[in-house]
């Protein structure tokens, strides 16, 4: 796939002259984010901690003619974390939107969970998330208004065996955004949150894998009979860019689920 054709129906780039911030936009759902924000005609900045990838993301993109940054940070991090918020404004001038997309999944029993895999997720998941979204929420107040998007899970809601704690991130992560959509409306700044089910992604193959490791039975027919099919990347991507484009200027505080009905199945 080209990363620079527009893929909207009536031929309009929709982040035209926008500026977008990915947070781990190197590889997975926000690479395949960030893709679609630069063809849909943004200049895109990426932060993660994976700096290969994220330097092969900004050639990829300025090689087939877009605009795109990338900062090497680990987003538990708060100076690094404001280094690198700040650069990212330097070089686009404002961020118009967010995706706060960084996180990461640690299966095990909970009670064979540690202090140390508590205060890791917690970290990566919702103190990564807190730290840039209360960053750029100023930026945005400051700046005349902006749109974001988190990632939360099907474990925003539901509960899972063996995913303990990355429900309880989830599920806070959740409530930051319904938090901000109500805090900062009157700003001109959205917030919603993405809930995919399981995806076709290395970070949703490794859970997958340790799940059936430790006797949960995630491969295709258990799939099928949840979610119909494993998702696709590009597919949870498609709901990020409406979720923060103008099309959705009315929706505000809300969970998108993409999961093909498994949420709300049961």
């Amino acid at each position: 796939m080209n990363p620079i054709s527009p893929v909207n129906l009536d031929g309009r780039k929709r982040f035209e002259g926008k500026s977008v911030l990915v947070t781990g936009g190197a590889a997975g759902m926000g690479l395949a984010a960030a893709r679609m924000f630069a063809a849909e005609g943004a200049q895109v900045a990426v932060i993660d901690i994976q700096q290969e990838a994220g330097q092969a993301f900004v050639d990829e993109i300025e090689s087939a003619g877009g605009q795109a940054f990338f900062h090497e940070a680990n987003l538990a991090n708060a100076d690094q974390t404001n280094q690198a918020i700040e650069a990212v404004i330097k070089q686009m001038g404002t961020i118009d939107t967010l995706f706060n997309h960084a996180g990461t999944i640690i299966v095990k029993p909970f009670h064979e969970t540690t202090d140390e895999d508590y205060d890791r997720l917690m970290d990566i998941n919702l103190r990564s998330a807190f730290m840039v979204t209360r960053k750029v929420v100023q930026h945005m107040k400051d700046n005349g208004g902006g749109s974001i998007v988190i990632t939360g899970s099907i474990g925003s809601g539901k509960a899972f065996v063996y995913e303990s704690l990355y429900c309880i991130t989830k599920a806070a992560v959740l409530m930051l955004s319904n938090s901000i959509a109500v805090e900062y409306r009157d700003h001109g700044i959205r917030c919603n949150a993405v809930c995919p089910g399981f995806v076709k992604t290395a970070h949703g193959l490794r859970e997958i894998d340790e799940l059936d490791g430790l006797g949960q039975q995630w491969q295709e027919a258990d799939l099928e009979a949840t979610q119909g099919r494993i998702c696709e990347p590009e597919e949870v991507a498609s709901a990020v860019l409406f979720l923060a484009s103008e099309e959705s200027n009315f929706i505000n505080g809300t969970a998108l689920y993409v999961d093909n009905g498994w949420f709300v199945k049961g």
